[in-house]
């Protein structure tokens, strides 16, 4: 006599929890060892490198030029839960928020446009102040594979 034993309660598997994080100095060196080092670990988790690595540039980029205290480095997080991937820069100029500009100041100054990029790449992004004198800069893409990425949540 054969018999079917199927399980009463179907198993979940846990998609794993994948970070990553790494303190900087707050150089232009240290923005491309951020870039390199990041594209690098999303390479190893299988996660497309396009367009995390170009966020992770320019929010480090902006963490060396906006946020930087002589003497502190800049921080960098990596982190993957279910399809999202998010990144965060910290640095340790709370006190100067980010702001993007767009087309009509450009005139204005040369600095600023990199988080129109960082906006039109990311499928959300923003800024958490931190304890004193810190602030941490976030961006959140699909993880998974290209032309598979999640759709945002309306906000």
């Amino acid at each position: 006599m054969n018999q079917e034993i199927s399980d009463p309660a179907p198993r979940l598997e846990a998609s794993p929890v994948r970070n990553f994080g790494l303190q900087l100095s707050s150089t232009p060196r240290g923005a491309r060892l951020a870039r390199l080092l990041a594209t690098e670990q999303l390479r190893m988790w299988g996660v497309p490198a396009h367009p995390a690595e170009l966020i992770v540039a320019e929010l480090a980029a902006n963490a060396v030029t906006h946020g930087r205290v002589s003497g502190r480095d800049f921080r960098l997080l990596l982190y993957v839960v279910g399809d999202t991937l998010r990144i965060e820069v910290t640095d340790t100029r709370g006190d100067r928020l980010p702001c993007p500009r767009h087309s009509a100041d450009e005139a204005e100054s040369e600095s600023g446009r990199g988080l129109l990029l960082v906006d039109a790449l990311a499928d959300r992004w923003g800024v958490v102040p931190g304890p004193p004198p810190l602030k941490t800069v976030w961006a959140e893409v699909g993880a998974g594979p290209a032309g598979q990425r999640p759709v945002p949540p309306r906000q």
